[in-house]
């Protein structure tokens, strides 16, 4: 069996996170919550980018 990384699986809950809140904040019609979403979603893909830069070397 394969060890887990928690560092990616933290990212992927965050970003699931995110994916759910935009679709709430949309349906409730608050920008504010909208953005910090789409935020979060871009955040934790860039950090999920620069962990596998940073593990490839």
């Amino acid at each position: 069996m394969k060890e887990i990384k928690w560092s990616y699986l933290i990212l992927a809950v965050i970003a699931a996170l995110s994916t759910a809140s935009f679709g709430i904040a949309v349906a409730e019609k608050s920008l504010l919550i909208a953005i910090c979403c789409a935020l979060g979603l871009g955040l934790s893909y860039a950090a999920a980018r620069r962990l596998r830069a940073g593990s490839s070397r």
